[in-house]
């Protein structure tokens, strides 16, 4: 039996980044309701209105884009933008002009 090893091509980050109308109590809802709905599918924020999911697979990767696609509010802007975990690892980032170690690997994601 062949085993697919986990791989930092083939494990995938997912991106979402959104620019939502807040002006009325109904935009203001479906703000809300949008950031919600991606906290619960396991998104976390990595800036203001930039939301950021680790995903196993390519094959994860589409049922999470999925089901953003279709909680995407009636107005404003969504961009989703995916990246293997290879290019994610080379993101740089930066606190005041300082650049931020890393966290490590948590245990199960380790590579091989």
């Amino acid at each position: 039996m062949k085993t697919d090893r986990l791989n930092a091509y083939r494990i995938m980050w997912i991106m979402v980044l959104f620019d939502l109308p807040t002006e009325t109590k109904k935009d203001r809802k479906n703000y809300t309701d949008f950031r919600k709905k991606m906290m619960k599918d396991g998104f976390t924020m990595f800036q203001f209105s930039a939301y950021l999911r680790h995903c196993a697979s390519r094959e994860n990767m589409e049922v999470h884009l999925k089901r953003i696609k279709n909680n995407l509010p009636p107005k404003g802007h969504v961009g989703i933008l995916t990246v293997t975990d290879k290019q994610f690892g080379m993101m740089q980032i930066f606190y005041g002009g300082t650049e931020k170690e890393r966290a490590p690997i948590p245990q199960q994601l380790e590579l091989f």
